[in-house]
């Protein structure tokens, strides 16, 4: 049973000594052998807060990963980025050093602060996805990340002088952009599950759309089919974008106006009955919705059938 209350760790090097590793040679920036971490039989048992970025790539250790109610079954090669603030907890039964590998950057708010990165760093969406959505990586992917991992360190190894926080900064968004451009590579090769997703939210918006939902409470919001789907707001608009080119709320729209064309054509409701029902509070509202999506206004919609 994990403890109630989570372990916040403010420092890299708190973290270095919790785990038993020797002290980071760098307070704000590290890069952490999986291989060389010591393990507890409690360390699975805690819910952990960090006041730093994690990125992780891990190999030979097998688990789950626990981000509130959600878990994720971790494999080989998996790869997942956890922000200061979030709540996680790994259960994974003991491995072998010689069994395990991988690396974890550690990277404190602090080492980037006043940069450009400090600004855009939250705005790559993997960093607010759910760890069910985290990225698995080819062979040759995973090098190039083990490459630039390896710059990193012997930046940091070397003297530190003028240059190198900004080298290692660059290293770090040439990292989280090759992230970017896996995770768009993730959603089109995954295509079973990414598809399993696509048939869940035609699913849920169906059985949304038919009860008095839309009168009661409106158009569901992004969020909460998000949350139904169990998958991130982000994550779902950005898997939707690639593989149908909407957005999760054009999907939403187009399930309204698929409604909508049903009503017109099949009773004799007027539009302000029709746009009452499904939500709008001012007709208008819904007549320019409609015609913005079918080049026709309801009336002329309703028309084309007579």
């Amino acid at each position: 049973m994990a403890t109630t209350k989570p372990y916040r760790i403010k420092t890299i090097s708190e973290y270095h000594q919790v785990r038993g590793l020797p002290r980071p040679e760098h307070p704000l920036i590290s890069v952490v052998d999986y291989a060389a971490i010591k393990h507890s039989p409690d360390m699975h048992t805690i819910n952990w807060v960090f006041d730093f970025y994690l990125i992780s790539l891990k190999r030979g250790i097998n688990g789950k990963i626990a981000y509130g109610q959600q878990t994720y079954d971790f494999d080989e090669g998996v790869m997942f980025f956890i922000s200061p603030n979030q709540v996680f907890r790994i259960e994974s039964s003991p491995t072998p050093a010689n069994e395990r590998s991988g690396w974890m950057l550690l990277i404190h708010p602090d080492f980037i602060w006043n940069t450009p990165l400090a600004k855009t760093i939250r705005q790559y969406e993997y960093f607010d996805y759910s760890i069910h959505e985290a990225l698995f990586l080819s062979e040759k992917e995973e090098q190039t990340l083990n490459n630039l991992i390896k710059n990193i360190q012997q930046e940091y190894h070397s003297n530190i002088d003028h240059f190198s926080q900004q080298i290692i900064i660059s290293q770090i968004e040439t990292l989280l952009n090759y992230g970017e451009r896996f995770y768009h590579r993730q959603f089109i090769t995954r295509k079973i599950a990414n598809h399993n997703i696509l048939h869940r939210l035609e699913e849920w918006l169906t059985n949304y759309f038919k009860g008095d939902n839309l009168l009661q409470k409106g158009l569901p919001a992004v969020q909460q089919i998000a949350g139904a789907l169990n998958v991130s707001p982000k994550y779902l608009s950005s898997l939707l974008k690639v593989l149908t080119g909407q957005t999760a709320q054009q999907h939403i729209h187009d399930k309204l106006i698929e409604k909508a064309k049903e009503k017109l054509s099949t009773t004799d409701l007027s539009v302000s009955e029709i746009a009452y029902e499904l939500g709008f509070e001012h007709s208008q509202s819904f007549s320019k919705l409609f015609k913005s999506k079918t080049n026709l206004s309801p009336l002329a919609f309703r028309q084309s059938f007579s």
